[in-house]
């Protein structure tokens, strides 16, 4: 069984960063109230398949995959409404959102039996 390595990092890499950006967004960067809001918490739900992921468990990358799309649909929203370094901010979350969809479901694919194949 094929794993790809280089969608295993990415996923990796964007979800620690994902969870990063969420904390300080919230906390110091630009949060909703001055001097942090309850909205940090936003980044538990990102903690659940952190395991999952560093183990490369399938079932894992599945369905965080599809938990990712809030944090898109978060950026997306965002980065539409907010002016200033929240946008820009927000813009930061789609992209390593976007990333990690896109290497989720990349890997899930590449570690069926036979690998990727394209039709």
């Amino acid at each position: 069984m094929s794993r790809p390595i280089l969608t295993y990092y990415c996923c990796v890499i964007s979800l620690i960063a994902l969870i990063f950006l969420g904390l300080a967004w919230e906390l110091w960067l630009a949060p909703i109230k001055p001097g942090g809001s309850a909205l940090a918490l936003k980044i538990l739900p990102l903690l659940a398949p952190l395991f999952g992921i560093l183990r490369r468990n399938v079932y894992t990358y599945q369905w965080a995959s599809m938990l990712i799309l809030a944090y898109l649909a978060e950026g997306l929203v965002r980065a539409y409404a907010d002016t200033g370094p929240s946008a820009y901010l927000a813009a930061t979350e789609i992209a390593l959102a976007t990333v990690f969809f896109a290497a989720s479901i990349a890997y899930v694919r590449g570690s069926r039996p036979g690998g990727m194949r394209i039709r």
